[in-house]
């Protein structure tokens, strides 16, 4: 069977190609998208970014047919993202998959964003059950799949880790080429001091928003592109990624301890950070278990991990009416039943 998947929650349009082989076979086909780059200092408005997003589908599911050599004929079944996410380029998404539907007769399965991140992970690493870190711009979970459901042991309840980064690269005035994270995870690798910054574990949840705010007071108080200041933006990304990776690391292994797991997934686009990735590793060796990751191709919301959720699920009997096809900008992760495992 072979998937087209469409994804656009956020800044990012794209479609991929996926197929399942009778033999257990799976093949990455095609998986072309497209960043709607603001200039720096500014975050992505939901009109702006749906605006890129209907601009580029149609060319993108072209490039992705011609990479994968096939016909509308060829595909069995669309995937879309139903939610979480932007609600405008959410819309436009749908409506391009609704509207491929009727033109090609091929039936509809809509997809938790979340589950596709966790899917695609599974399935580029080839974790079996691993306890999951799922880290984005608009998300901060510590999921383990217990019972067909993937629950959230844990979760940020202010504001996603990928949007405290991402905020604060706007505060210094980093570009957003590729991504903001991209940058601060540069600068950060220069830092030489480590900045006491607010540490807030709450059992299982973190909180982000009053290290954001202490953040931009730092700068406020003393300009870290100033030869004389107590400190530099390089020290100041540093910190801050220690910090916020320290507080993830820590609810993961809790996570890990409770459940006995030895396997642990980071997944998102704050996933394909070498830190993040650095310190989780640390702390799984030394409890015995092993971390899986991938780099941004996968990492960073993509087309592929839409269709490789949604062809597990249409194997198993999922198909998404016509009238069902409404996005929502809150899906949590544990509302999806996950019939494939």
């Amino acid at each position: 069977m072979i998937a087209i998947g469409f994804e656009g929650s956020a800044n990012k349009i794209g479609v991929g190609i996926m197929e399942h082989s009778d033999d257990g076979k799976v093949s990455v086909l095609a998986n072309p998208r497209h960043t709607y780059i603001t200039p720096p200092g500014q975050g992505f408005l939901p009109k702006d970014t749906a605006a890129h997003h209907r601009a580029h589908v149609i060319p993108l599911t072209l490039e992705a047919l011609a990479e994968a050599n096939l016909t509308p004929k060829d595909i069995d079944v669309i995937c879309f993202t139903k939610g979480p996410g932007m609600g405008g380029p959410l819309t436009t998404v749908a409506i391009a998959a609704r509207t491929l539907s009727l033109l090609w007769g091929v039936p509809l399965v809509a997809v938790n964003h979340c589950v596709g991140h966790i899917e695609m992970g599974r399935m580029i690493t080839g974790a079996d059950n691993p306890v999951v870190l799922y880290v984005s711009g608009g998300n901060t979970q510590v999921i383990a799949f217990s019972e067909q459901r993937y629950r959230i042991f844990g979760e940020a309840i202010d504001i996603a880790v990928g949007n405290c980064l991402d905020r604060f690269a706007r505060i210094l005035g980093l570009p957003n080429e590729p991504f903001p994270g991209w940058q601060i995870e540069q600068r950060a690798k220069k830092g030489t001091q480590l900045i006491d910054l607010p540490y807030t574990v709450k059992g299982m949840d973190v909180s982000f928003s009053g290290i954001l705010s202490h953040m931009e007071s730092l700068v406020r108080d003393h300009d870290p592109y100033l030869p004389d200041a107590p400190y530099t933006a390089d020290d100041l990304c540093f910190s801050l990624q220690e910090t916020v990776f320290a507080m993830l690391v820590e609810i993961t292994e809790r996570a890990l301890a409770h459940i006995g797991a030895t396997e642990v997934l980071i997944v998102g686009g704050v996933g394909c950070n070498e830190r993040l990735q650095g310190m989780m590793g640390e702390m799984a060796t030394q409890r015995g278990a092993h971390l899986f990751a991938t780099d941004e191709r996968f990492c960073i919301d993509n087309g592929l991990m839409i269709a490789q959720a949604g062809l597990l699920a249409h194997k198993h009997g999922v198909v998404t009416d016509l009238t069902d096809t409404w996005c929502t900008q809150r899906y949590r992760t544990d509302e999806v039943l996950v019939t494939w495992r």
